[in-house]
């Protein structure tokens, strides 16, 4: 027999006590998460004990693609409308939060005599709360549809993206062992391009794809598709210098966008799930328990920060944006951990060999405190708030009220803060898109071309080819109109807007000339008239060819199609008109959502008999029955099961509404538990002389209607009658085929002999 190679033995310990350390912390209440790094720790234990070789490496490499799934993963719930979305209070909280823990972390190391790599890491570590555990907290305490939650998992968005890039930063920073604001500067353009490029043209092509190719795609080809484009785009970032992982969170974050998002995502879940696990637990393994007694204080010091520094910082921030003081508590005291990204970004550290050994289970201590403290401090942030409401000056309390009515007033905008956003954002897309391009066609095409065709002629082909592929997107960086009405309107409205109105046009022409010249120069080294002539050419095109123009309207129109095209499909399918849930939230109001389980005492129930408005102040605007929608049900309708129910109401009447459904579940799944589920048998049973049946037809018989079983043949002398109708006359002596429950046949049979 040969001999099990070390990566399956490996595996083998590693999943089965992943396995029943998740089994026991779900039933302990507690994160999944914990229980992969009690699994990691005993891993190695249990190696030792049974001598098993531990390769390092080959745990490494599944954990490299347990990160790939975890960022492919978070980009698929990312997308980049949640991201304009998030507002100016998430935009707010993270920032302060990023900004005021990084300073801490480095700060804190510092004065523990840490070098400036292991700081600046620590920073970024410190930085990151948890999606995971946060999401988690949420669901068990039934927080997860309040108002303060909306504002949480926005920050969650934003900080997450900021994670991705710090990774980058963090990459780089490592490699050169150095900070130049010049370097850092032209990486970080160079990212956004990478981007931008990438996103822009995952949105053109991917949607189209999906929609040519959908009646092909079932969950077998969908879900090898996705891992393969998911893994061509890391291998496109590990090309272009950036991580794996920036390039798995990029292309989750293009697919985010398409109409199979969902789909894909339940896919992916048990392979995120597989290799997630894997990585939590090589997280584990690298816990070194004599580290953690000699850094006992640096922990105890950092677990301390951690709480306090995230709960003071996200409170300033969500302030700062007008939000209330018990808002922003309660926001602030969900905040107050760090995990996965703690976790990788350590990890990214390690591998790099830019950090100390101690760092690694320095962090993932803290967090694991942190992360049991959670639950505990959610339940402390309303106490808390309603405490610090009762003890602070009462000027206070009216600043903290002003504030917050004066930055919810809705201000006037004029034309030009409708125009120029807009204005910048086709410039830059545009230039990014045709500096990328330019780039990868003089680093990669060019010298092909040139190869094969020496000379200036050589040259030229490959200078041409360029500039009518960059010639659309050129265009509207120089001449595409946004808004002409609006621009009339100011040209006409006073001469000091004229000025600028000039200058935007003169800037956006030289733009455009830049990025003419630019391949130019690269590309023909000789006389100036061959430049300048070729610049003209391509002016002439970009402002007065009507087949550009209509190939750029084309690609944009098909573009902000795929892009909308979720956000379409979901308009269609919700209730509420757009802006509903915003206006509610003006007026204190929460629209949740409730799915009727097909074993509740719910099922068959009338909504008047709910009384759920009398009761509980709560309103069912709308019921989603398959692609049925009844809007506005009266007390008449009853609810089926999996029913989609829409509830309007405030926080605290939701809440209890959802507690009293948790309730009822409860009970009607005790109920099932309860009643016996007999099996149901089939039998033969003969028609006694002189039993009650004989003469009788089936129906009248009573043999469904009272006793509960069915005639499903009946033998008469040689004849053999199936599935005879309910006016069928029995006789004495015929043999009947019933099905039914054991007992019920029983029943039915000694009722023939007691009638007897």
């Amino acid at each position: 027999m040969s001999e099990i190679p070390s990566i399956i033995s490996n595996l083998a310990i590693i999943l089965t006590l992943a396995g029943f350390t998740t089994v026991l912390f779900k039933w302990m209440k507690q994160p999944v998460v914990l229980g992969y790094i009690v699994a990691g720790f005993l891993s190695v234990i249990v190696m030792n004990i049974l001598s098993t070789e531990i390769n390092t490496h080959d745990i490494h490499i599944w954990s490299d693609i347990g990160v790939i799934f975890l960022l492919f993963s978070l980009g698929l719930d990312f997308s980049l409308k949640k991201l304009m979305n998030v507002g100016v209070t998430a935009l707010s909280g993270a920032l302060t939060v990023v900004i005021g823990m990084m300073s801490v972390g480095y700060l804190a190391g510092s004065l523990m005599g840490w070098s400036s790599m292991d700081c600046i890491f620590l920073g970024g570590m410190l930085s990151m709360s948890s999606t995971t555990i946060i999401f988690k907290a949420f669901d068990d305490s039934g927080l997860r549809t309040e108002h303060f939650s909306q504002i949480v998992f926005g920050i969650l968005i934003v900080e997450d993206l900021f994670a991705v890039l710090l990774m980058v930063m963090l990459s780089t920073l490592a490699i050169s062992h150095s900070v130049n604001s010049e370097t850092v500067l032209a990486d970080i353009l160079k990212l956004f391009m990478f981007l931008l490029f990438c996103f822009v043209t995952g949105i053109y092509l991917l949607p189209t794809l999906f929609r040519k190719t959908k009646q092909y795609l079932n969950n077998e080809t969908l879900l090898v598709l996705s891992i393969g484009l998911c893994l061509a785009m890391v291998m496109i970032a590990s090309t272009m210098g950036f991580s794996s992982a920036l390039g798995a969170f990029l292309m989750g974050s293009i697919l985010a966008e398409t109409i199979e998002a969902e789909h894909i995502e339940k896919l992916i879940t048990p392979v995120k799930d597989l290799f997630g696990a894997i990585f939590f637990v090589s997280v584990g393994m690298m816990i070194n328990p004599e580290l953690l007694w000699q850094y006992k204080f640096p922990i105890l010091i950092l677990t301390v920060l951690v709480i306090v520094g995230q709960i003071s910082f996200s409170t300033f921030g969500i302030l700062l944006s007008g939000k209330s003081l018990q808002t922003a508590i309660r926001c602030s005291f969900s905040l107050a951990q760090i995990g996965e990204f703690a976790f990788i970004l350590a990890a990214l550290g390690n591998s790099l060999q830019v950090t100390k050994p101690f760092l690694y289970p320095i962090v993932v201590a803290v967090s694991v405190i942190t992360t049991f403290s959670t639950p505990y401090l959610i339940q402390l942030a309303l106490p808390t708030s309603n405490y610090l409401d009762r003890i602070i000056p009462l000027s206070w309390r009216k600043f903290f009220d002003r504030f917050s009515a004066g930055s919810n007033t809705i201000k006037q905008k004029n034309d030009w803060h409708d125009i120029l956003p807009r204005i910048f954002r086709t410039v830059a897309t545009f230039s990014c898109l045709s500096i990328f391009i330019t780039v990868l066609w003089l680093q990669f095409v060019a010298p092909l071309i040139m190869n094969r065709i020496s000379g200036i002629r050589g040259n030229l082909i490959a200078l041409v080819a360029l500039l009518l592929i960059l010639a659309p997107f050129i265009r509207p960086v120089m001449l595409k109109r946004i808004d002409s009405h609006k621009f009339k309107r100011l040209w006409n409205d006073t001469n000091y807007n004229r000025g600028p109105i000039v200058s935007i046009f003169i800037l956006r022409f030289i733009i455009g000339i830049v990025l003419i010249m630019y391949p130019v120069g690269q590309l023909l080294s000789g006389t100036l008239s061959v430049s300048i002539a070729t610049i003209s050419v391509l002016a002439y095109l970009a402002i007065g060819s009507r087949r550009i123009k209509k190939q750029t309207e084309r690609m944009e129109t098909r573009f902000y199609t795929n892009l909308s095209a979720r956000e379409t499909l979901q308009k269609e399918k919700t209730p509420v008109g757009e802006f509903f849930s915003s206006s509610l939230l003006k007026r204190d109001l929460h629209m949740s959502e409730f799915i009727v389980p097909q074993n509740s005492h719910y099922v068959g129930q009338q909504l008047v008999d709910l009384k759920l408005r009398n009761r509980l102040n709560i309103n069912i605007v709308a019921i989603l029955r398959g692609e049925k929608r009844i809007n506005i049900p009266d007390g008449t309708v009853r609810l089926f099961p999996f029913d989609k129910a829409l509830l309007v109401g405030l926080d605290e009447n939701i809440k209890k509404f959802n507690e009293l459904f948790k309730e009822s579940v409860k009970a009607d799944l005790a109920k099932c538990k309860k009643s016996k589920n007999e099996k149901i048998f089939i039998e033969q049973l003969r028609v006694i002389n002189g039993s009650h049946l004989a003469g009788k037809t089936i129906m009248e018989s009573g043999i469904q209607k009272e006793m509960g079983c069915i005639v499903i043949a009946v033998e008469r002398e040689s004849i053999s009658i199936q599935n005879p109708k309910p006016t069928f006359l029995l006789a004495e002596n015929d043999l009947i085929w019933v099905v039914g429950e054991p007992l019920l046949i029983k029943a039915l049979n000694d009722k023939q002999l007691i009638t007897n």
